[in-house]
């Protein structure tokens, strides 16, 4: 082979290597376009729904704000763009937008398959089903010959095909384009039960002409790990997403709340606190961010339990327990390394 043929094989090699990384967010993209760009639900309350004002809130939305709030020390520099289940890989490996959070579960064959990497998890969650009351079920094991309304493009065509095979019942499943549309059939009578994560079926339930008409019950039949996502080609932006999502937990566990930040900051001589709020040395060096980046996190979104507690928690209409998304001291899965 000539030296020529082996210089155009290279040639074409390097460009076939930077095309599949040229969508990939970067730390300079977004600080050029002046706002991070968010793949968010359209409206599922306690996780994305946007107000009268046009103000969006949720578990979902405050990582987009935290990341703002480390990249431009501002919290309100989110573009948000609403995009379907079924569109949500494809937006985000395109480059419409810089982070996916969108209550999507983290699994093998999206990791490894969508041209996406997950950077962590905001939410574990779990399947399970919306009954009438005056069904009288109480149990899924007493879905028997039920028919099921899921949302298209879910793992919960799977996981039900899963344990209806596992518990030898049978079913009849009617899929839709959105979770408003399989609500919507639920509610009139077109399905016996609607099926989904059991934290979209808390927030569905608000929406029905009567919330107390419907039970959530208690099984849960996957394992649904939520969280946001970005795509493949950047590490450091993908570790910026996901160390502003540490800092929330980690603040959680020292203590530190939106509403205490500044009398810790001023009093605090504990040294990981201060590591924590950028007082002891510059932890956001090594991710292009300035020294304030985990403070103003903590100051402007609030750490994990002021979200939680806000958007799906006692403080909010769900009413949702800890569980599961309690820190693992308490219990809980959450768990976060250290700021050092």
């Amino acid at each position: 082979m000539t030296l020529n043929k082996l210089l155009l094989i290279a040639l074409l090699l390097t460009g076939l290597t930077m095309q599949v990384g040229a969508y990939a967010s970067s730390l300079e993209q977004v600080k050029k376009h002046g706002a991070v760009r968010c793949g968010i639900n359209k409206n599922l309350p306690g996780f994305a729904e946007k107000n009268s004002k046009g103000e969006w809130s949720g578990l979902d939305v405050d990582i987009c704000r935290a990341v703002a709030a480390a990249v431009f020390a501002d919290a309100s520099k989110v573009e948000y763009i609403p995009v379907s289940t079924k569109d949500r890989f494809k937006s985000l490996s395109s480059g419409k937008f810089d982070i996916l959070s969108r209550n999507t579960t983290w699994n093998l064959s999206r990791d490894t398959g969508k041209k996406i990497t997950f950077t962590g998890i905001n939410y574990y969650d779990g399947q399970g089903f919306m009954v009438p009351v005056e069904s009288g079920i109480r149990s899924a094991l007493e879905l028997n010959g039920s028919t099921i309304c899921a949302e298209k493009a879910t793992t919960h065509i799977g996981n039900l095909k899963d344990y209806f095979l596992l518990n030898r019942m049978k079913y009849r499943l009617r899929t839709f384009d959105s979770a408003q549309a399989s609500l919507q059939a639920f509610e009139q009578g077109q399905c016996d039960v609607i099926t989904s994560d059991q934290s979209s079926l808390y927030s569905l339930r608000t929406k029905l002409k009567n919330p107390q008409s419907a039970k959530v019950l208690a099984e849960v039949i996957s394992k649904e790990p939520l969280g946001p996502a970005v795509a493949d080609g950047n590490s450091n932006w993908e570790k910026i997403v996901r160390w502003s999502l540490f800092v929330m937990l980690d603040a959680e566990e020292a203590g530190i709340s939106e509403k205490n930040v500044d009398q810790v900051k001023r009093l605090s001589r504990v040294p990981a606190v201060r590591r924590l709020l950028g007082l002891e040395k510059n932890t956001g060096s090594n991710l292009g961010l300035n020294k304030d980046w985990s403070y103003n996190i903590i100051k402007q979104v609030g750490n994990y339990a002021d979200s939680f507690d806000r958007n799906v928690g006692k403080g909010s209409p769900l009413k949702v327990k800890r569980g599961l998304n309690a820190l693992w001291r308490n219990g809980g899965l959450h768990y976060a390394p250290p700021i050092d």
